[in-house]
């Protein structure tokens, strides 16, 4: 029961990883096409370029969605989060 349960725990952590990879590599690429910098997207959101930098590492899961909602507005983005 516990191998189970540990790997549960690490598909899940394995698809969060992955989610916010999609995310990160998602604003990363509207930042470039809008010719936005990591110094303007911190301007536009009112935040410190260390936390676009942390938002922008795919491997930083510690990034709330209210944040990802904030970032995806200011590339033009909209951010949709459904279970399925």
């Amino acid at each position: 029961m516990s191998d189970f349960l540990d790997h549960g725990r690490e598909l899940g952590e394995f698809e969060a990883v992955a989610v916010k990879e999609t995310l990160a590599g998602q604003i990363a690429e509207a930042m470039k096409a809008q010719n936005i910098s990591r110094r303007c997207l911190a301007e536009r959101m009112k935040t410190s370029r260390s936390q676009i930098s942390r938002l922008l590492d795919p491997k930083d899961g510690n990034v709330t969605i209210a944040t990802l909602q904030r970032a995806a507005r200011m590339v033009g983005r909209t951010l949709r989060v459904e279970l399925v």
